[in-house]
């Protein structure tokens, strides 16, 4: 099973969240912050990152929970 990215995108006067590559949305929320918290734990769980964007559709943030391939140097 591949692990797919989250997006957190505008769905009828709501945020949804939804699978990469899907049609469908995995759930609706009243907020932009409920469903990125949402978001969050699936891309957790599937070790996978969260985009979430604007209410035009850019990309406002990008956050991974995987294996990052360009780890931050400390």
């Amino acid at each position: 099973m591949t692990n797919k990215n989250q997006h957190v995108v505008p769905h009828n006067g709501e945020w949804a969240v939804r699978g990469a590559g899907n049609q469908r949305v995995t759930s609706t929320h009243g907020t932009q912050a409920d469903a990125a918290a949402a978001a969050r734990k699936i891309a957790i769980n599937q070790q996978s990152e969260v985009v979430i964007h604007r209410p035009n559709g850019q990309i406002r943030d990008k956050d991974s929970y995987g294996r990052d391939p360009f780890p931050p140097r400390g």
